[in-house]
């Protein structure tokens, strides 16, 4: 471990991955949930900020309740998600209770991801609960989403809600100890420590078996991990049964992956490329701005350069430039608000509404 530094992260997804939830018989370990609340009360002690996102509704329903085995699987996970919702929020409420903190419950379908509206509504509201000191629970809404609108055991969920509130990690506790370099069953196989944009592609590495009960495996958490570190998120996959794993993993104690954030302006424009589906405004330029940005010289997107702003959007947030025929041209983060920009319409010299860093052009 070369660079025995605690990470100094202020804001922290932390995932809980049903494989650490749920015991080997498919009930909840409430042990192991009791002690990783107590670390998340002591990371939040120090004065960082905690988002949970975390599985386990469908294993906390089966606690309450036995279902004759004749019943159709997809309306069994409803109704064990649908009971079982209640109660690990409960479970949450009570062990952070003991710490005078409180959660609140967070449920999220990817359509909340792809509608500009629900996309803010959801932000404010984690805003204002992080603002309060309050732990939101993230956990998909497992009864309205089943099937193609699935997260693939919350891994996705966790990386958009990171990207979401800019957090400076995002921790994704599985059941075991990282990504290997073979098979993790085999005695020659290693932990691979660090990921970066230059690790040669070791997504062969990683078998594709499945974990007992969780739906995402190694190849989709490895794959979200590496999207969220080109955002600039540092992303550690650690073994969430292990004791005391967050804290050392804070301090930089426990052997596990870390896929390394990309500071650079590239990986900025490689998410962005990945955002299309979340983009939020629609601006429309007229032929020459289209000229200038798809020429061969870096060009940021200015004022003058503006037909018509078509969809509105906040500053910081990801909007498609349209030609005026209404073809896509590139998708860009905003500098300021749709607000902003419709004042500046036409006009010369005005500060560029998409910077050349932050564009990234259909090829």
């Amino acid at each position: 471990m070369h660079h025995k530094v605690a990470f100094n992260y202020h804001r922290i997804v932390i995932k809980i991955g049903s494989n650490v939830f749920t015991q080997p018989d498919g009930l909840p370990d409430l042990n192991r949930i009791g002690h990783l609340v107590e670390q998340i009360a002591a990371i939040k002690k120090q004065g960082r900020e905690v988002i949970l996102v975390s599985s386990g509704a469908v294993a906390s329903g089966r606690s309450m309740i036995t279902i004759s085995e004749k019943s159709d699987a997809v309306a069994v996970r409803q109704l064990l998600a649908s009971i079982g919702q209640v109660k690990l929020i409960n479970t949450y409420s009570t062990l952070f209770g003991a710490f005078d903190m409180l959660c609140s419950q967070v449920l999220v379908t990817k359509e909340d991801f792809r509608d500009r509206l629900h996309y803010l509504n959801m932000r404010n509201c984690l805003d204002i609960l992080l603002h309060y000191q309050v732990i939101p629970v993230v956990n998909e809404n497992d009864v309205v989403s089943v099937t193609e609108l699935m997260f693939t055991d919350n891994d996705e969920l966790a990386g958009l809600i990171a990207s979401m509130l800019n957090a400076q990690a995002l921790i994704v506790l599985t059941n075991v100890d990282g990504i290997y370099d073979g098979d993790p069953k085999s005695p020659d196989s290693k932990i691979i420590e660090e990921v970066d944009s230059s690790t040669p592609d070791f997504s062969s590495f990683i078998t594709s078996g499945r974990s007992q009960f969780g739906r995402g495996g190694m190849i989709t958490k490895s794959n979200m991990a590496q999207k969220t570190a080109q955002l600039g998120i540092a992303v550690h996959i650690a073994n969430g049964t292990k004791d005391n794993i967050l804290t050392d993993l804070l301090s930089d104690k426990v052997l596990h992956t870390r896929f390394v954030p990309d500071k650079t302006k590239s990986g900025k424009k490689k998410w962005i490329a990945h955002a299309a589906n979340y983009a939020t405004g629609v601006v429309q330029v007229n032929e020459g701005a289209k000229t200038a940005l798809t020429s061969s010289k870096a060009t940021s997107l200015l004022p003058v350069g503006i037909v018509k702003i078509i969809d509105d959007f906040n500053k910081g947030e990801i909007i498609k430039l349209v030609d005026e025929q209404h073809k896509l041209i590139g998708l860009g983060i905003a500098e300021y608000s749709a607000e902003k920009a419709r004042e500046k319409i036409g006009q010369k010299n005005q500060k560029p509404l998409v910077h050349y860093d932050y564009l990234y052009l259909q090829s």
